[in-house]
């Protein structure tokens, strides 16, 4: 009886000593769901009197990791067929790559179906209010980019249009977007929009007038693009590796590619 009643006490007894008993809990977690990430670049566009430039490095980046070398970030809108052949619309996308691609798809077959429903092709600026009307109907789970589309508008002219992630655009002559963009946008300024420039030959005195921004000639926006990014990839390390351009023209688009520092 004696040895039942120790082994009933000793299973009441707590299973550690009260001086190792536990003294706090573990700390509360928190579990959090973000799909974005940046994967770096930068792109910019200029709009002339007959043509339309788009650029941008070829570089992906998740921090101080390189995912690739060969990103692109500018891709023909419309036209016919998976290449894209005929298309006079380009749009650049910097930013998340996944939402960069999947906006490019879903502007792409919005645009081919015009095309095919109507039996001529959407003109740039409709094109530039139906980007933003897919923008905007993802404003409360957007796409993590910042899209410049450029073209050629019905008279002739080089039409470029930067937006937002969630639809807002608006008609510029220049625009620098991405990861080097403070450092681009800048020089575009000056050299593009000639911001708090006068003319050296007017008088002194507070009554100058500035000067007022001008088409620049192709030759000279070409050359722009190049010192642009040839700058930026010095300074910014999610800028490099290779730059593509595109240049609209009433006559298509041509790309090419040249090589930007890779380290």
């Amino acid at each position: 009886m004696a040895s039942l009643f120790n082994a009933q006490s000793m299973l009441d007894q707590p299973s550690y000593s009260f001086a190792q008993q536990p003294t706090s809990h573990s700390e509360p977690r928190q579990h959090a769901f973000y799909p974005y990430t940046d994967n770096g670049g930068s792109t910019l566009g200029i709009s002339g009197q007959d043509f339309a430039i788009l650029a941008g490095d070829t570089r992906s980046t998740s921090g101080y990791n390189i995912n690739t070398r060969y990103a692109p970030k500018l891709f023909k809108i419309g036209g016919d067929g998976p290449n894209n052949t005929g298309s006079k619309i380009v749009l650049s996308v910097v930013g998340f790559a996944a939402d960069g691609r999947a906006l490019k798809e879903r502007l792409d077959t919005v645009v081919k179906m015009y095309k095919y429903q109507h039996g001529k092709d959407i003109s740039v600026g409709a094109c530039a209010q139906r980007l933003s009307h897919i923008l905007y109907s993802k404003r409360f789970f957007p796409y993590y980019v910042t899209a410049i589309l450029g073209g050629i508008d019905e008279e002739g002219k080089g039409a470029l249009y930067s937006y937002d992630p969630v639809g807002s655009y608006e008609r510029e002559q220049c625009r620098a977007a991405g990861a080097a963009s403070s450092l681009i946008m800048p020089f575009l300024d000056n050299q593009v929009n000639l911001k708090n420039q006068y003319d050296a030959a007017q008088p002194q005195g507070f009554g100058k007038e500035p000067l007022k921004p001008q088409p620049l000639p192709r030759a000279h926006v070409e050359q722009l693009v190049n010192d642009a990014f040839t700058s930026a990839v010095e300074r910014h390390i999610e800028v490099g590796d290779g730059l593509q351009t595109m240049i609209i023209t009433k006559d298509g688009i041509e790309e090419t590619y040249a090589p930007l520092k890779k380290d």
